[in-house]
């Protein structure tokens, strides 16, 4: 027989189903299984249909809006991790490439192939983690892999460095050996230079001037000779001013006190003027027999010209140094005596060579044996052969040159630079560079430096 239940049981058996029910409605909306108690993450279109409402409270505690947010920080975590692992997985793929190129030169098999593998297997990764993202599986423990994946981006950065800085070493020490080879391809060039210079000095283009006779002379003959006499100068300026600019000196003032005053076109045109100054030095006393040569007589007019061309023809063929060395009392050596004392003054030998001793050398008819003497005495060579050759014409060949503000002309005249011929100009003559001849009727231009604006 059933006992009969009392107002009391029934009550109380009342206030359980309620809040069991209670406790169920929180379940539901939290997420909480009441089958295994462990939390499942909601896909994001059921998080957004979790709109705010008046919150329920189970023993005083907002279950829903703490265990919402708890859920958002998980999220954002597990999603911070899984863009970490992109970037250190993406970090890992630009080493193994830098890899894979530093391997390429010179070849190494192995690192191509490791580089290869870290590349596919760093790619196979990625393809997963799309997946996870694509199906919201996310890392169980994301604070511990948000930190590691950090460490490894940096350890790949790290390694991209050294690879990089490895690369550029051995790019050092190619540029290193390319410039040693280069170095000596320059000396050996410096080397076949002097050797065809030696070789021009000594023969030059005065090949056209063999088996020529006195009787055949004109002034096809001479043009040739000039030219190549200029050239010689050129090369000595060229020397003389290179060991002024390594000994310090001013090479402005230097020129400015040659021929003051002067407004050139541009700065590489000052180089005419020590050219006009060696020329004014070598070429004076052109027009005289003996070009001031002191002690030597000359026979008469008709055999003189006979002198002057076998003069011309025995020294045609030799390097002046050697001519020197055979003949140190000619006639020639006295020139190249008188000439070098005149051109290179104390001071500038002085502080050439820091002492007087080629120049006293010089004094006593004992030629040194150095590059600036040899070039010194291969131009004055071409000079003496200029004018033996000069004085072997019938009539003699004239020298001329011109004054400060001459007006320029064009018969008499070529300009070593353009830049004087501006429209509205009437140009003048600055200096004279290298004088002018005149053989019977033809003449020879003489080259001018004309005034600048």
């Amino acid at each position: 027989m059933d006992s009969v239940k009392g107002p009391s049981t029934t009550a109380s058996k009342s206030r359980i189903a309620r809040a069991i029910s209670k406790v169920l409605h929180v379940r539901a909306l939290t997420g909480v299984s009441p089958a295994d108690g462990f939390q499942k993450v909601k896909t994001k279109e059921k998080s957004r249909e979790l709109k705010p409402h008046k919150v329920e409270t189970l023993n005083g505690v907002q279950c829903k809006s703490t265990l919402k947010v708890d859920q958002q920080l998980v999220d954002r975590i597990a999603r911070d991790a899984l863009i970490a692992k992109l970037f250190a997985s993406i970090s890992s793929i630009k080493a193994a490439y830098a890899q894979l190129q530093h391997a390429q030169s010179p070849y190494d098999a192995e690192g191509i192939q490791s580089s290869d593998q870290i590349v596919i297997s760093e790619l196979k990764s990625l393809s997963e983690s799309k997946q996870c993202f694509a199906k919201q599986q996310f890392d169980p423990f994301p604070e511990k892999a948000l930190l590691t994946y950090e460490v490894e981006e940096q350890k790949n950065v790290l390694k991209t460095y050294e690879i990089l800085g490895r690369k550029l070493e051995s790019q050092l020490k190619l540029k290193d050996s390319e410039i040693t080879f280069l170095k000596e391809k320059l000396e050996e060039s410096k080397k076949e230079n002097r050797l065809i210079e030696k070789r021009l000095n000594a023969s030059g283009q005065l090949f056209v001037l063999d088996n020529l006779h006195m009787s055949g002379l004109s002034p096809n003959h001479f043009i040739p000779v000039l030219r190549h006499t200029i050239r010689s100068i050129r090369t000595f300026v060229r020397l003389m001013v290179n060991e002024m600019q390594s000994s310090g000196w001013n090479l402005d003032a230097a020129v400015n006190v040659i021929h003051p005053g002067v407004k050139y076109w541009k700065p590489e045109h000052k180089c005419f003027t020590f050219e006009s100054f060696l020329c004014k030095e070598m070429f004076d006393s052109f027009h005289i027999p003996n070009f001031a040569v002191a002690g030597e007589s000359l026979p008469d007019h008709k055999q003189r010209r006979r002198l002057f061309f076998e003069r011309f023809t025995e020294l045609k063929s030799v390097r002046g140094k050697d001519y020197l060395s055979q003949k140190p009392k000619s006639t020639f050596g006295k020139f190249c005596r008188v000439k070098y004392l005149r051109v290179v003054h104390p001071k500038m030998e002085s502080s050439f060579f820091g002492n007087l001793t080629q120049r006293n050398q010089v004094n006593s008819g004992d030629y040194p044996d150095t590059a600036f003497f040899t070039t010194f005495a291969e131009m004055a060579k071409r000079i003496w052969l200029l004018h033996c050759l000069a004085f072997s014409f019938e009539p003699v060949a004239s020298i001329f040159q011109f004054k400060k503000g001459c007006r320029f002309s064009e018969v008499y005249m070529e300009s070593v630079s353009d830049e004087a011929f501006l429209p509205g100009t009437d140009p003048t003559v600055a200096f004279t560079v290298v004088p002018g001849f005149k053989i019977g009727k033809t003449c020879i231009q003489s080259q001018v430096y004309l005034a600048g604006a």
